[in-house]
């Protein structure tokens, strides 16, 4: 008896350093394959600040130079000065800001319309607005650009910045989605209390819908400050350039400097990043919980 039990024993330790050993190796896999693919993406990044720091002999040079030995830290500097950066940046942001505002107050009422007021066709509107969104931006461009120069608009930022005052589909859905799962009593107790539906909004709503805010507000900086076509398309003084039109002017048609290019290029993502650090938190719970809603 004592040697089946002393062999049991045995077997059973056997087979948990066995399920130790196969949950280790799955752990260990798991990494690895996270590991390679964080790195097949942040692989890009890394290789234009490589270029970035090289002069332009070592840029087409085989093999090639992975890290420089010697890292140009002035090709930034002379990235800044080759054009009026610091212009293209102001002008940027100033954009970036009012689309932000403009999306974030047209947005935010539709949303609540749509989610917490009952009215008659509410659904049947909220699917045609969705609908939109199958419509690709190349069917409208022509009509909106005729639109703009009938009303003096071209070469002004009034067309990168006013459609954002009369919404999107997109983050009106976003919001919507959140603003559902808000529980219906508590607007029901402040509309008891005497309060209106904007002071429902503002002091219930909106500081409950942070996270979904705050991911519409980066997904609107994001876009606005990557956009480059419609810059293009609108903007003719040099003086009203943004970002992405300012690395336009990098590229020239016999000789490009790709240390310049790249260069500039990484100061161009920072304040993409600095944002997206800022608000990485809370757009990650934005993007968790909207959209579980089905009320």
């Amino acid at each position: 008896m004592r040697s089946e039990a002393a062999l049991l024993d045995r077997s059973a330790k056997r087979a948990h350093r066995l399920r130790f050993f196969q949950e280790e190796a799955s752990h260990t896999v798991r990494y690895i394959l996270i590991f390679l693919c964080g790195f097949w993406f942040v692989a890009p990044f890394l290789w234009m600040i490589s270029t970035a720091l090289k002069t332009n002999a070592q840029i087409y040079t085989y093999p090639p130079v992975v890290f420089p030995l010697q890292p140009q830290w002035k090709n930034f500097y002379d990235a800044l000065t080759a054009a009026p950066f610091g212009r293209y940046y102001l002008n940027s942001l100033f954009i970036c800001a009012c689309v932000v505002i403009g999306t974030l107050i047209s947005n935010t009422l539709i949303a609540y319309g749509f989610s917490r007021i009952k009215w008659i066709g509410r659904d049947v509107v909220f699917v045609i607005v969705l609908a939109t969104l199958m419509l690709p931006a190349q069917v409208t461009m022509i009509p909106v650009y005729i639109i703009f120069n009938k009303l003096g608009w071209i070469g002004t930022y009034l067309p990168l910045i006013v459609p954002s005052f009369f919404g999107n589909a997109y983050f009106t859905f976003l919001l919507r989605q959140f603003f559902r799962g808000i529980p219906f009593e508590l607007s029901d107790a402040a509309r008891i209390d005497g309060c209106s539906e904007f002071g429902i909004l503002w002091y219930v709503i909106l500081p409950l819908a942070r996270p979904a805010l705050v991911a519409v507000t980066l997904f609107s900086f994001i876009y606005t400050w990557n956009d480059f076509l419609g810059p293009l398309i609108y903007l003719h003084d040099s003086e009203l350039y943004t970002v992405t039109l300012g690395l336009q002017s990098f590229i020239s048609r016999y000789w490009t400097p790709m240390n310049l290019l790249m260069a500039a290029s990484a100061i161009a993502i920072l304040p993409v990043l600095v944002v997206f650090i800022w608000a990485q938190r809370f757009f990650v719970e934005g993007i968790s919980i909207t959209g579980l809603s089905g009320r």
